[in-house]
């Protein structure tokens, strides 16, 4: 009787799908993006996930939950064997495309475009949230004047100057540059004063910390190799 009695309750469990091992995939037809999503196949920028039924328990996966609430389980940015999985909260926002990700981890707050959706599958592509693009900015600009300064080869010290350039938070410049005198030098240093005005606005905007020790001025330019040395 007790073995008939188990086996009418394990008949239950698999007809109502309430087992604890339950392995069905639940779509929610109002939002497809509910749910979880693990087995992440990287494309350059883009991740592509497949719908699963629950988080993995030794692989990283993620979970978006109808309430706004946003799981991530994953070994932490080590990777170093053996790797302990481990699950983050935080929560989600969807607009339009944009999933807006903010956790108790880093990167703590991220932005995710949806590429396509469907209730088996997920793409999506990392967008740079304003901090990254106005970052990315500053960098294009400096860019900019490093290959100003080099595009000169080097061989008398004599045609070599430097320039203070950017700002630290807590005042005084980033650092020093090497320039040669042949180049458009006026140009040169007015694309130095816009930067350091733009990372000065980028601190001030983004309440970004610094350390206050000023860095030492080189007493002069030397050439090695072709490239312009600050001599200290």
């Amino acid at each position: 009787m007790k073995k008939i009695l188990f086996a009418i309750s394990v008949m239950l469990c698999f007809m109502n799908m309430k087992c604890s091992d339950d392995d069905t995939i639940h779509v929610d037809s109002d939002n497809l993006l509910i749910g979880s999503w693990a087995e992440p196949v990287y494309d350059a920028e883009k991740i592509t996930f497949k719908k699963v039924a629950k988080l993995p328990e030794e692989d990283y996966g993620i979970l978006f939950k109808d309430n706004g609430s946003f799981v991530v389980r994953s070994s932490g940015w080590c990777g170093t064997p053996p790797l302990v999985f481990f699950d983050s909260n935080g929560t989600w926002k969807l607009d339009n495309t944009l999933i807006t990700i903010t956790q108790d981890q880093y990167p703590s707050n991220y932005i995710w475009r949806i590429v396509s959706l469907t209730a088996n599958e997920l793409v999506v592509k990392r967008e740079l949230t304003e901090q990254e693009e106005d970052h990315r900015e500053l960098m294009d600009l400096f860019d900019e004047i490093y290959q100003l300064s080099i595009s000169v080869s080097c061989t008398d010290s004599a045609d070599w100057t430097f320039t203070a350039y950017g700002a630290k938070a807590c005042g005084g410049p980033q650092g020093y540059i090497a320039y040669s005198t042949q180049i458009d030098t006026a140009a040169f240093l007015q694309k130095i004063e816009v930067y350091t005005n733009l990372e000065k606005a980028y601190n001030i905007k983004w309440g970004i910390a610094s350390t206050c020790d000023l860095p030492k001025q080189p007493k002069g330019v030397v050439c090695e190799n072709g490239f312009p040395v600050l001599k200290y």
